[in-house]
């Protein structure tokens, strides 16, 4: 094997029989994205029976077929490594637990190329981040928006990037939002199981989807306290979809106050305008998870953020 050339093995199974190389790898394997496995079958990574290369991410695999994946040195970041102070929850030498505040965004983007926390990572963190996704960089395994504060996972190592990643895969990853939306949800709880996927009429939005376009999505929602003419809900995701809690709210015809996306107006218009808040009330406040390299149980809760806390506040005044 080159030096610094990592390989994984995986063996075809009979549910994936008939499924595109590419499909079924990326299923194997799930610390690996579906694109980043057909770049490396496309660049000769791959290998089939008798080290025969795979090069065709299309081909049409058996059951029991084994193949063998040549992941090569992560490539230097592109992100600068930026002092920027971070909140820990918690942290050891495989993983990172980061309480985000509303406003900076996950990855560094068109628009956002610095300033972010990869780039506050990258500094924090500085040689010790999992090169898994092809690039030296924290192992970001999910996101949460720019405007939504609150608790996330980053693996530190390739070990625990692997096992997060199937974590969040078999949805056994805890995570509760607290969101202020508007109006009083009828019935006070249940559970929103529709599709989510990019919307037909803005491509910058997600929608609901009929069942088979974009991604399954579940919600479980609970209003925790109703304010005026809005309510405080704690939603527990089943999935982790792009805007899952914003546009399930959306959908039951309450969205979350202030999200400048999938809310318009409204009766707290002026409030939110008085208070500066501009952002949409979403808080990740718990986030719990099986230790990929320990197998320890932990488990996350951090404070409803000041500006939504102020909000809250505000809210149960005027219900009074």
């Amino acid at each position: 094997m080159t030096e610094g050339v990592a390989t994984i093995s995986a063996e075809i199974t009979p549910a994936l029989h008939g499924a595109r190389l590419d499909r079924a790898l990326a299923a194997l394997v799930p610390e690996l994205s579906r694109e980043r496995v057909k770049a490396l079958i496309l660049a000769g990574h791959v290998r089939g029976p008798g080290g025969q290369p795979a090069s065709d991410p299309a081909l049409k695999v058996k059951a029991q077929t084994a193949f063998a994946l040549a992941i090569p040195p992560a490539a230097p970041a592109e992100a600068v490594a930026q002092e920027i102070a971070l909140n820990i929850a918690y942290e050891d030498a495989h993983l990172i637990v980061v309480d985000k505040p509303a406003g900076m965004v996950v990855h560094p983007a068109a628009g956002n190329p610095d300033g972010t926390l990869v780039n506050a990572l990258l500094y924090h963190c500085a040689g010790q981040l999992s090169g898994i996704g092809g690039v030296a960089r924290p192992g970001i395994v999910h996101r949460i928006d720019k405007d939504t504060s609150g608790l996330l996972v980053v693996a530190k190592s390739d070990a625990a990037h692997e096992g997060l990643a199937r974590q969040f895969k078999d949805h056994s990853i805890e995570r509760r939002y607290l969101a202020i939306v508007n109006g009083i949800p009828v019935p006070p709880a249940g559970t929103v199981d529709q599709w989510i996927g990019r919307s037909d009429a803005d491509r910058k939005k997600m929608a609901v989807q009929r069942e088979g376009r974009g991604k399954h999505a579940v919600t479980h929602y609970r209003m925790l306290e109703a304010l005026d003419r809005a309510a405080l809900v704690e939603c527990r995701l089943e999935t982790g979809r792009t805007h899952q809690v914003r546009v399930h709210m959306a959908h039951l015809g309450h969205p979350l106050l202030g999200d400048p996306t999938y809310a318009r107006g409204g009766p707290h218009k002026a409030l939110l305008a008085e208070l500066g808040f501009r952002r949409q009330a979403l808080h990740a406040a718990l986030l719990g998870f099986i230790h990929p390299v320990t197998s320890q149980t932990l488990r996350f809760e951090s404070p409803i953020a000041g500006d939504m806390q102020q909000l809250f506040s505000h809210l149960c005044v005027l219900e009074k």
